[in-house]
């Protein structure tokens, strides 16, 4: 749940009346500074809630503005929350957790979103969806008001990805104007303060098992004169680390599983002499080190995949399925460490079997191109029952605490 003693230092009630009605929607917005469009912002806001008859209010969750833009929205009709701890996120969560309404719809203070054409979200709310997204590529997007990067790259691709790893609905994962449950979305647990809030809120509510849709939604060049807060390149990789680090089958594992199957299907079609691809391209000898090297990292992948995961399941981070069960099931310090020794004792006979072949011509050249190749295989083996083995005791310690509490 939202902590707001953690982010607001200062709060700017309502009047008892206000308090005293059921508030049905908080439309909120994060300010930083932005005395030019804040107050046209709440105006078509306060305008849309009379002009629907809903019983709401608006919210400015300020994060440390020094523009006059607090007293701007406080005459346009918005109830202000002061949020200490810097950040777009940060903001929000404070914002959220001041929240009177049972639903919430969110949106930038810059004027690029039209707040007086809030009712698809609200009407999506009323039929029971915990998260409703704006999608700009439908509603529309003026000229001018998505950078080149972000219209043609940066958002379908962080899109896509977010669609790929998560099976989110989705098309448009980075809208900034979006309405949601705040039971629901509280129970989540949103800790980022950055421009990857947007993420977390859209991944965790997909993990969750939060019902997710989209309505259109516009979107015209902003109000400011100055830059925007968002930096392209920065916050595009923040979004980016959020969600391969909330995937870690996509982060590890396929890789892992990719690189093993092709390493292990190379080496063994070089075990027994070179390939000739074409008369200029030949693999041999030196082809079957990179095939067991790309094994042995992929291996190396798929554990860190492995305690990632158990990881993430033993501290709730993720919730658990059927996979991250058979994770837990697998991955015991016990049963890994008889793995690492049957490893170690296979590649050790393996690399002791090819030593006494090389013995047999006094350590000198050999004619036999298969004895190079289990000299590899061994020591590849090896290498793969030790790093087993050590991640063996790593599983156990993460389980330290679990075991402790109990």
């Amino acid at each position: 749940m939202f902590e707001p003693q953690l982010d607001i230092i200062d709060r700017v009630r309502p009047t008892a009346q206000e308090m005293n009605a059921a508030v049905e929607l908080t439309i909120l917005m994060p300010c930083l500074n932005e005395a030019e469009t804040i107050q046209v912002c709440v105006s078509k806001a306060v305008t849309f809630l009379k002009e629907q008859g809903i019983s709401g209010e608006v919210l400015v969750a300020d994060n440390g503005s020094t523009d006059g833009s607090l007293e701007l929205a406080e005459a346009a009709g918005a109830r202000i929350v002061h949020v200490a701890r810097k950040g777009y996120g940060a903001a929000l969560r404070g914002g959220i957790a001041a929240a009177e309404g049972r639903f919430i719809v969110m949106g930038d203070a810059d004027d690029s979103y039209d707040f007086s054409s809030l009712q698809p979200f609200v009407e999506k709310l009323r039929s029971g969806y915990d998260l409703v997204m704006g999608n700009r590529f439908k509603g529309g997007i003026e000229p001018g008001a998505m950078p080149f990067l972000h219209y043609y790259v940066g958002n379908p691709v962080l899109s896509f990805l977010g669609r790929l790893f998560f099976n989110i609905p989705v098309r448009d994962f980075h809208c900034g104007l979006r309405g949601f449950n705040k039971n629901s979305i509280g129970e989540l647990d949103l800790a980022t303060t950055g421009m990857e809030f947007a993420s977390e809120m859209v991944v965790k509510s997909a993990l969750n098992g939060l019902s997710i849709c989209e309505v259109p939604a516009t979107l015209k060049p902003d109000g400011r004169s100055r830059a925007p807060h968002l930096k392209t390149w920065r916050d595009g990789w923040r979004h980016l680390k959020f969600l391969l680090m909330y995937s870690p089958k996509w982060l590890f594992f396929y890789p892992g599983i990719f690189l093993t199957l092709f390493g292990l299907g190379l080496s063994a079609a070089l075990m027994f002499g070179p390939i000739h691809l074409s008369k200029s391209v030949t693999l041999d000898f030196n082809s079957f080190l990179a095939s067991t090297m790309l094994a042995i990292v992929g291996t190396q992948l798929i554990t860190f995949g492995a305690l990632a995961r158990y990881y993430a399941a033993l501290t709730r981070i993720l919730p658990p399925n059927p996979r991250s069960d058979k994770i837990l099931l697998l991955c015991k310090t016990d049963k890994l460490a008889l793995w690492s020794l049957a490893l170690l004792l296979i590649g050790g006979a393996v690399f002791a079997g090819s030593l006494i072949e090389w013995a047999k011509v006094d350590f000198g050249t050999l004619t036999n191109p298969i004895v190079p190749r289990l000299v590899a295989s061994g020591l590849g083996l090896a290498i793969v029952g030790v790093q087993t083995g050590f991640a063996a005791f790593l599983f156990g310690i993460l389980e330290i605490p679990k075991r402790s509490s109990i």
